[in-house]
């Protein structure tokens, strides 16, 4: 999920009365003038990017300043995803959110019941964007081209798996292409006592589907309801216990949300780690970084190929004032754009969000140049889409995350602690 946020904060939980309610208050009446002193239409954009993708988005800004003169994009950087989906929250009970933002995947569903975004189907150009199948709204969720359009994809990426070259070569081995193999290979890379060890990826729901996805299952049924993989969730889980505690090959990372992940970033860099799982988003960065070859490979299989999509949506605030709402839906358009989603894909390693800026980056060469982002797109069709639920974002964060970390650290019976989970997803929220 995220790209390159460093901090973690504390969620608190997404439920109906809150977001409608409470802290929001203090806000009223904070709603500023639409218009600039040279009579340009304001629109206000919170963002949550960091690090090259918060140069790569401020840069698409200015182009689009450098284009036009009716609109000025005000974007304010409001933390890392998690921080600025509260403060998101808090602005529009209060009726004072900005025009424009961008969150999680996750949590669309839930906004959209809460009759918090706006529907784009009707803004100029919106519906003939084409987007990449597996990215947008309509296929990065089961039944999502049932509903208006309410999400337009920024940021978007999968897991993916990172080999160090220089030890794999050294080793004879290829990028595993199964559980078993991944196995095998970290058996052989691993070190005693932490020098270096042959796997790691952070414990997080994001992987845990993937596995869950792998081995045959899928965290929520045909209905749309939570039965976190069944049997299937129970293996996820156990393998993971199975690589940190009989075979030993594993780091669990410390730390939670990107903390974690940093460290993963930071182990594989530094060749405590031989082979990672981290987002599409980290490949320019690995790439620039490492000291030794980096070879992306597609996640290992068990009985299937699996990946779950990650990263955010842009989002526009239904209670926004109608000149602010036209001026994101004609920004959107051009972030949509060939030029610049390639341009955003190009910079960061998040997937080119729209078949032309795909196809403009292969006319361009990029894919043979860049052969680990081409190893990305060879992935999308093994992606799963996750279903239109309200619940989803807090099934994730306040019920299964904490329990992933619990099992797998501690070594419980991943059987228990997923049927504990599944009772509290069942619960009304």
């Amino acid at each position: 999920m995220s790209a390159l946020a460093r901090t973690r904060t504390e969620h608190r939980a997404l439920s109906r009365r809150a977001f409608v309610g409470g802290a929001a208050a203090s806000l009223v009446g904070c709603r500023r003038s639409t218009k600039d002193a040279q009579g340009r239409t304001r629109l206000r954009f919170w963002y949550a990017l960091g690090g090259k993708s918060r140069e790569t988005l401020l840069e698409i800004v200015r182009r689009f300043h450098a284009v036009q003169d009716d609109v000025r994009v005000e974007a304010v950087h409001q933390g890392d995803y998690f921080e600025s989906l509260a403060k998101l929250r808090t602005a529009v009970a209060a009726r004072a959110a900005p025009a424009l933002a961008h969150v999680v995947a996750e949590v669309v569903p839930y906004l959209v019941r809460a009759n918090a975004l706006e529907a784009l189907d009707g803004y100029p150009g919106m519906k003939e964007i084409d987007f990449v199948p597996a990215l947008g709204q309509a296929g990065a969720f089961r039944g999502g081209g049932e509903q208006p359009l309410y999400g337009v994809p920024l940021n978007r990426s999968t897991p993916l798996m990172y080999c160090n070259g220089r030890l794999f070569e050294a080793a004879g081995f290829s990028p595993p292409a199964t559980w078993a193999e991944l196995r095998e290979c970290a058996r052989a890379l691993t070190k005693p006592n932490g020098e270096r060890w042959g796997h790691e990826v952070p414990i997080s729901w994001w992987f845990w589907v993937a596995l869950v996805g792998q081995a045959g299952g899928a965290v929520f049924d045909a209905e749309g309801r939570p039965t976190l993989g069944g049997d299937e969730g129970v293996k996820a889980l156990r393998f993971w216990q199975d690589l940190i505690h009989r075979d030993r090959v594993m780091r669990p990372p410390p730390g939670r949300d990107y903390d974690a992940w940093n460290v993963v970033n930071q182990d594989f860099l530094g060749e405590r780690a031989a082979c990672i799982w981290t987002s599409t988003a980290y490949i320019r960065y690995l790439e620039t970084n490492a000291r030794f070859p980096v070879v992306a490979a597609p996640l290992p299989r068990d009985v299937r190929a699996s990946v779950p999509t990650g990263g955010t949506f842009f989002v526009v605030v239904k209670d926004a004032p109608e000149e602010e709402k036209a001026a994101a839906a004609r920004f959107l358009k051009f972030v949509c754009e060939p030029e610049q989603a390639a341009f955003l894909s190009a910079r960061t390693g998040y997937l080119p969000i729209t078949e032309g800026a795909t196809a403009k980056m292969r006319a361009d060469g990029f894919f043979t140049q860049h052969p680990n982002d081409e190893v990305a797109q060879r992935q999308l069709p093994s992606v799963d889409p996750w279903p239109w639920e309200p619940m989803l974002f807090r099934i994730e964060r306040d019920i299964v995350d904490p329990r992933l970390e619990e099992s797998v650290l501690l070594d419980r019976d991943p059987a228990a602690v997923l049927a504990q989970a599944r009772a509290l997803a069942l619960r009304p929220g």
